[in-house]
Protein backbone atom coordinates (compact mmCIF):
# COMPACT_ATOMS: atom_id res chain seq x y z
CA UNK A 1 0.00 0.00 0.00
CA UNK A 2 1.25 3.51 -0.78
CA UNK A 3 2.88 5.33 2.17
CA UNK A 4 1.37 8.58 0.90
CA UNK A 5 -2.12 7.22 1.60
CA UNK A 6 -1.37 6.82 5.30
CA UNK A 7 0.47 10.15 5.40
CA UNK A 8 -2.64 11.81 3.98
CA UNK A 9 -4.83 10.14 6.59
CA UNK A 10 -2.56 11.35 9.40
CA UNK A 11 -2.80 14.87 7.94
CA UNK A 12 -6.60 14.68 8.02
CA UNK A 13 -6.58 13.65 11.67
CA UNK A 14 -4.06 16.26 12.75
CA UNK A 15 -5.76 19.13 10.94
CA UNK A 16 -9.14 17.99 12.26
CA UNK A 17 -7.72 18.31 15.78
CA UNK A 18 -6.49 21.80 14.94
CA UNK A 19 -9.99 22.68 13.69
CA UNK A 20 -11.50 21.34 16.92
CA UNK A 21 -9.12 23.36 19.10
CA UNK A 22 -9.62 26.53 17.05
CA UNK A 23 -13.39 26.13 17.08
CA UNK A 24 -13.37 25.77 20.86
CA UNK A 25 -11.28 28.93 21.20
CA UNK A 26 -13.67 30.93 19.02
CA UNK A 27 -16.71 29.58 20.87
CA UNK A 28 -15.19 30.84 24.15
CA UNK A 29 -14.17 34.27 22.90
CA UNK A 30 -16.52 35.89 25.45
CA UNK A 31 -16.05 33.40 28.30
CA UNK A 32 -14.81 35.01 31.52
CA UNK A 33 -11.31 33.83 32.44
CA UNK A 34 -10.97 31.47 29.46
CA UNK A 35 -7.44 30.66 28.27
CA UNK A 36 -6.89 29.87 24.61
CA UNK A 37 -5.16 26.72 23.35
CA UNK A 38 -2.77 26.28 20.44
CA UNK A 39 -2.05 23.07 18.52
CA UNK A 40 1.52 21.89 17.99
CA UNK A 41 2.31 19.38 15.22
CA UNK A 42 5.29 17.07 14.82
CA UNK A 43 6.29 14.55 12.17
CA UNK A 44 6.09 10.83 12.83
CA UNK A 45 8.88 8.26 12.43
CA UNK A 46 10.60 8.16 9.04
CA UNK A 47 11.25 4.92 7.19
CA UNK A 48 14.93 4.46 6.40
CA UNK A 49 15.44 3.41 2.77
CA UNK A 50 19.23 3.58 3.03
CA UNK A 51 21.45 4.33 5.98
CA UNK A 52 24.24 6.89 6.03
CA UNK A 53 27.66 5.83 4.85
CA UNK A 54 31.01 7.08 6.11
CA UNK A 55 33.67 8.37 3.74
CA UNK A 56 36.52 6.02 2.89
CA UNK A 57 39.61 5.72 0.74
CA UNK A 58 37.57 4.99 -2.39
CA UNK A 59 34.85 7.63 -2.07
CA UNK A 60 32.97 10.13 0.04
CA UNK A 61 30.20 9.54 2.56
CA UNK A 62 26.54 9.21 1.67
CA UNK A 63 23.53 10.71 3.39
CA UNK A 64 20.66 8.55 4.56
CA UNK A 65 17.53 8.22 2.43
CA UNK A 66 14.40 8.50 4.58
CA UNK A 67 10.72 8.82 3.78
CA UNK A 68 8.39 10.43 6.30
CA UNK A 69 5.23 8.62 7.40
CA UNK A 70 3.00 11.57 8.18
CA UNK A 71 2.17 14.01 10.98
CA UNK A 72 0.80 13.82 14.50
CA UNK A 73 -0.33 16.24 17.20
CA UNK A 74 2.56 16.82 19.60
CA UNK A 75 0.67 18.94 22.13
CA UNK A 76 -2.24 21.25 22.76
CA UNK A 77 -0.59 24.11 24.63
CA UNK A 78 -2.51 26.51 26.85
CA UNK A 79 -1.94 30.25 26.54
CA UNK A 80 -2.05 31.77 30.03
CA UNK A 81 -1.49 35.35 28.94
CA UNK A 82 -3.50 38.09 30.63
CA UNK A 83 -7.00 38.70 29.26
CA UNK A 84 -8.56 42.13 28.95
CA UNK A 85 -10.31 43.73 31.93
CA UNK A 86 -14.05 44.37 31.95
CA UNK A 87 -15.44 46.66 34.63
CA UNK A 88 -18.66 45.39 36.18
CA UNK A 89 -18.92 47.39 39.40
CA UNK A 90 -19.98 44.29 41.36
CA UNK A 91 -18.04 44.08 44.63
CA UNK A 92 -17.67 40.29 44.40
CA UNK A 93 -16.27 40.31 40.84
CA UNK A 94 -12.50 39.88 41.11
CA UNK A 95 -9.65 39.90 38.62
CA UNK A 96 -6.04 38.88 39.21
CA UNK A 97 -3.68 41.44 37.68
CA UNK A 98 -0.66 39.21 37.10
CA UNK A 99 0.08 35.57 37.88
CA UNK A 100 -2.02 33.26 40.02
CA UNK A 101 -5.41 31.55 40.16
CA UNK A 102 -8.35 31.50 42.55
CA UNK A 103 -8.82 28.35 44.63
CA UNK A 104 -12.25 26.68 44.54
CA UNK A 105 -13.67 23.68 46.39
CA UNK A 106 -12.34 22.06 49.53
CA UNK A 107 -10.16 19.17 50.65
CA UNK A 108 -8.79 17.03 47.83
CA UNK A 109 -11.46 18.29 45.41
CA UNK A 110 -9.82 21.65 44.71
CA UNK A 111 -9.78 23.28 41.31
CA UNK A 112 -8.26 26.55 40.14
CA UNK A 113 -9.61 29.29 37.91
CA UNK A 114 -9.01 32.79 36.55
CA UNK A 115 -12.75 33.43 36.31
CA UNK A 116 -13.57 35.72 39.23
CA UNK A 117 -17.33 36.04 38.69
CA UNK A 118 -18.24 35.32 42.32
CA UNK A 119 -21.35 35.89 44.41
CA UNK A 120 -22.72 35.08 47.88
CA UNK A 121 -24.91 32.03 48.47
CA UNK A 122 -27.73 31.78 51.02
CA UNK A 123 -25.29 30.71 53.75
CA UNK A 124 -23.01 33.70 53.21
CA UNK A 125 -20.30 31.74 51.38
CA UNK A 126 -18.44 33.33 48.48
CA UNK A 127 -19.02 30.97 45.55
CA UNK A 128 -18.24 30.71 41.85
CA UNK A 129 -20.89 30.76 39.13
CA UNK A 130 -20.94 26.94 39.29
CA UNK A 131 -21.49 26.94 43.08
CA UNK A 132 -17.96 25.98 44.19
CA UNK A 133 -16.80 27.71 47.38
CA UNK A 134 -13.96 30.23 47.12
CA UNK A 135 -11.10 29.40 49.47
CA UNK A 136 -9.15 31.80 51.66
CA UNK A 137 -7.45 32.32 54.99
CA UNK A 138 -8.48 33.65 58.35
CA UNK A 139 -7.39 37.30 58.90
CA UNK A 140 -3.68 37.58 59.72
CA UNK A 141 -3.01 33.92 58.86
CA UNK A 142 -1.81 33.86 55.23
CA UNK A 143 -0.42 30.46 54.38
CA UNK A 144 -2.41 28.77 57.15
CA UNK A 145 -5.28 26.34 56.75
CA UNK A 146 -7.61 27.11 53.86
CA UNK A 147 -11.17 27.97 54.88
CA UNK A 148 -14.38 28.90 53.07
CA UNK A 149 -14.78 32.66 52.72
CA UNK A 150 -17.95 33.54 54.61
CA UNK A 151 -19.50 36.93 55.35
CA UNK A 152 -20.64 35.77 58.79
CA UNK A 153 -17.23 34.50 59.91
CA UNK A 154 -17.04 37.14 62.67
CA UNK A 155 -20.65 36.81 63.83
CA UNK A 156 -19.75 34.99 67.05
CA UNK A 157 -17.04 37.45 68.07
CA UNK A 158 -18.88 40.75 67.53
CA UNK A 159 -20.13 42.89 70.42
CA UNK A 160 -23.82 42.61 71.15
CA UNK A 161 -26.00 44.52 68.71
CA UNK A 162 -23.19 45.18 66.22
CA UNK A 163 -23.98 44.29 62.60
CA UNK A 164 -22.19 44.60 59.27
CA UNK A 165 -23.32 47.55 57.18
CA UNK A 166 -21.04 47.15 54.13
CA UNK A 167 -17.98 45.26 52.89
CA UNK A 168 -15.19 45.54 50.32
CA UNK A 169 -12.40 43.39 48.91
CA UNK A 170 -9.11 45.23 48.54
CA UNK A 171 -6.23 44.74 46.10
CA UNK A 172 -4.50 42.74 48.83
CA UNK A 173 -7.38 40.22 48.76
CA UNK A 174 -8.61 41.09 52.26
CA UNK A 175 -12.38 41.05 52.76
CA UNK A 176 -13.12 43.96 55.11
CA UNK A 177 -16.44 44.71 56.71
CA UNK A 178 -17.72 48.03 58.03
CA UNK A 179 -19.92 47.54 61.07
CA UNK A 180 -22.60 49.53 62.83
CA UNK A 181 -20.12 50.63 65.54
CA UNK A 182 -18.11 52.43 62.79
CA UNK A 183 -15.26 49.92 63.06
CA UNK A 184 -13.70 48.14 60.08
CA UNK A 185 -12.79 44.51 60.70
CA UNK A 186 -10.95 42.01 58.51
CA UNK A 187 -13.12 38.97 57.76
CA UNK A 188 -11.01 36.80 55.46
CA UNK A 189 -8.19 36.79 52.88
CA UNK A 190 -8.69 35.43 49.36
CA UNK A 191 -6.22 32.62 48.60
CA UNK A 192 -4.21 32.72 45.36
CA UNK A 193 -2.45 29.66 43.91
CA UNK A 194 0.57 29.83 41.64
CA UNK A 195 2.10 27.02 39.57
CA UNK A 196 5.58 26.36 38.25
CA UNK A 197 4.13 25.19 34.92
CA UNK A 198 0.57 26.50 34.37
CA UNK A 199 0.55 24.94 30.88
CA UNK A 200 0.61 21.54 32.58
CA UNK A 201 -2.76 22.11 34.29
CA UNK A 202 -5.65 19.83 33.30
CA UNK A 203 -8.85 21.50 32.11
CA UNK A 204 -11.91 20.16 33.92
CA UNK A 205 -14.65 22.36 32.47
CA UNK A 206 -16.47 25.36 33.95
CA UNK A 207 -13.34 27.45 33.15
CA UNK A 208 -11.45 25.58 35.87
CA UNK A 209 -8.21 23.59 36.02
CA UNK A 210 -6.84 20.78 38.15
CA UNK A 211 -3.21 20.24 39.14
CA UNK A 212 -1.44 17.49 37.23
CA UNK A 213 1.86 15.65 37.48
CA UNK A 214 3.51 18.20 35.16
CA UNK A 215 1.98 21.41 36.52
CA UNK A 216 3.69 21.11 39.87
CA UNK A 217 1.95 21.39 43.21
CA UNK A 218 0.03 24.62 43.86
CA UNK A 219 2.01 27.25 45.73
CA UNK A 220 -0.64 28.86 47.92
CA UNK A 221 -0.55 32.38 49.28
CA UNK A 222 -2.32 35.72 49.01
CA UNK A 223 -2.44 38.53 46.44
CA UNK A 224 0.78 40.51 46.04
CA UNK A 225 2.84 37.82 47.76
CA UNK A 226 5.78 36.48 45.79
CA UNK A 227 4.95 36.32 42.07
CA UNK A 228 1.20 36.46 42.67
CA UNK A 229 -0.63 39.42 41.18
CA UNK A 230 -2.85 41.97 42.89
CA UNK A 231 -6.62 41.82 42.88
CA UNK A 232 -8.91 44.25 41.11
CA UNK A 233 -12.40 44.50 42.60
CA UNK A 234 -15.47 45.16 40.47
CA UNK A 235 -13.60 43.83 37.42
CA UNK A 236 -13.53 40.56 35.47
CA UNK A 237 -10.78 39.10 33.31
CA UNK A 238 -12.17 38.25 29.90
CA UNK A 239 -11.00 35.57 27.49
CA UNK A 240 -7.53 36.00 25.99
CA UNK A 241 -8.66 34.59 22.63
CA UNK A 242 -7.35 36.63 19.67
CA UNK A 243 -10.09 36.25 17.06
CA UNK A 244 -7.91 37.49 14.18
CA UNK A 245 -5.31 34.81 14.97
CA UNK A 246 -7.99 32.14 15.39
CA UNK A 247 -9.58 32.92 12.01
CA UNK A 248 -6.12 32.64 10.46
CA UNK A 249 -5.70 29.26 12.15
CA UNK A 250 -9.07 28.21 10.74
CA UNK A 251 -7.84 28.93 7.22
CA UNK A 252 -4.56 27.09 7.85
CA UNK A 253 -6.36 24.03 9.23
CA UNK A 254 -8.87 24.06 6.39
CA UNK A 255 -6.17 24.25 3.72
CA UNK A 256 -4.13 21.57 5.46
CA UNK A 257 -7.18 19.32 5.57
CA UNK A 258 -7.90 19.96 1.88
CA UNK A 259 -4.28 19.27 0.90
CA UNK A 260 -4.25 15.99 2.85
CA UNK A 261 -7.52 15.02 1.16
CA UNK A 262 -5.87 15.69 -2.19
CA UNK A 263 -2.97 13.39 -1.25
CA UNK A 264 -5.44 10.60 -0.51
CA UNK A 265 -7.30 11.20 -3.78
CA UNK A 266 -4.08 11.14 -5.81
CA UNK A 267 -2.86 7.99 -4.03
CA UNK A 268 -6.19 6.33 -4.80
CA UNK A 269 -5.82 7.24 -8.47
CA UNK A 270 -2.33 5.72 -8.53
CA UNK A 271 -3.65 2.50 -6.96
CA UNK A 272 -6.42 2.41 -9.55
CA UNK A 273 -3.82 2.66 -12.32
CA UNK A 274 -1.92 -0.25 -10.82
CA UNK A 275 -5.10 -2.37 -10.77
CA UNK A 276 -5.79 -1.46 -14.41
CA UNK A 277 -2.29 -2.60 -15.42
CA UNK A 278 -3.12 -6.06 -14.08
CA UNK A 279 -6.24 -6.12 -16.24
Amino acid sequence: MLRSLFSGISGLRANQTMLDVTGNNIANANTVGFKATTTVFQDTLSQVMRGAGASGTTGGGTNPIQVGLGVQVAATRGNFGQGSAQTTGAATDLMIQGDGMFVLGSGADRVYTRAGAFTWDEAGNLVSSSGKKVQGYAPGDPGGTLVDINLDALAGSLPAGVEMTSYSIGSDGILRGTFSDDVQRDIAMVAIADFTNPAGLERVGETAFRASANSGAPELGVAGQGSRGDLMGGTLEMSNVDLSAEFTNLILAQRGFQASSRVITTSDQVLEELVNIKR
